[in-house]
């Protein structure tokens, strides 16, 4: 079947969006919103209080901001690191197993892709792994916490009630007294991830480049979900995309900063959408 492209920024159907994408090739770019129905909030999704992620500048610029960004860290993680993919992971997963997803590329720091079988590239790192900012080495997060928890005891159960962020933080105000160890070097720890101020590493940009750029070259399409496209991490490569003439379809709740270069908009699940298109 032969299909027009429509003009850009069509609103569409779920079942007008599976005819366009279709058998083609795919590089699929998800955000926040995919991980929603695990549990784990967004940030800017419909109904979404307004956030204020700490910042790279902030988090560097002395011990207070780095003793508030792991005390809420802290509390955060003893619940995004028992998580489980949903069914928006599973069939994308499932995708890319079976070769219809050429490259995943995730904004997300959950690490939810890779435990669902997938071998996404993280464009923002994972919240998993921690590093020295003074000498570079890395560790686990799970042994990182422990060590939290060693210096301070009962932190995490006193603070249950605290209400959870994206990211794997909480909204956690009062954060006084809370003791954040640091390296054998000297060097402050900070999550391997790529803060709000930071650039993402060029190897990781290039790579997804590339693989939009394929996608022109074998009648491919690129395929946003649960992504506002806010940031430009993920936003250059549907504006990429579009210049190529690869068809762009994006599936969010609500509107998003990409709408304008996108073939098709979707406004639904994730979870739902993905699990049709990889039936």
């Amino acid at each position: 079947m032969t299909l027009t492209r429509p003009s850009p920024g069509t609103r569409a159907s779920q079942a007008e969006a599976l005819a366009l994408l279709g058998e083609r090739p795919l590089v699929a770019l998800t955000g926040a919103g995919l991980s929603t129905d695990s549990g784990i909030p967004d940030y800017r999704g419909p109904g979404a209080p307004e956030r204020m992620p700490m910042t790279y500048q902030e988090f560097v610029s002395g011990p207070q901001a780095q003793q508030r960004y792991w005390a809420r860290s802290h509390v955060g993680w003893g619940r995004m690191h028992r998580a489980s993919p949903n069914a928006g992971h599973r069939a994308l997963a499932a995708l890319e197993a079976r070769g219809r997803v050429r490259l995943l590329i995730t904004q997300n720091v959950d690490g939810l892709h890779e435990a669902a079988g997938s071998a996404a590239l993280a464009l923002h790192g994972r919240v998993a792994e921690v590093i020295c900012l003074g000498c570079h080495a890395t560790t686990s997060r799970r042994a990182f916490a422990a060590d939290l928890d060693l210096l301070n005891p009962g932190y995490v159960e006193a603070h249950q009630a605290v209400a959870s962020r994206p990211d794997g933080d909480v909204d956690l105000e009062e954060t006084a007294g809370f003791v954040v160890p640091r390296c054998g070097c000297g060097g402050v720890f900070k999550p391997h991830v790529v803060f709000f101020g930071e650039n993402v590493p060029k190897e990781r940009v290039q790579r997804a480049y590339d693989a939009v750029e394929e996608l022109a070259e074998c009648d491919g399409a690129l395929l946003v979900a649960g992504s506002s496209l806010t940031v430009m991490s993920g936003l250059r490569f549907v504006k990429r995309a579009a210049k190529l003439h690869v068809p762009v379809v994006i599936v969010n709740r609500g509107a998003t900063r990409g709408d304008e270069w996108a073939t098709l908009l979707v406004d639904a699940g994730c979870s739902e959408f993905l699990t049709a298109l990889a039936t």
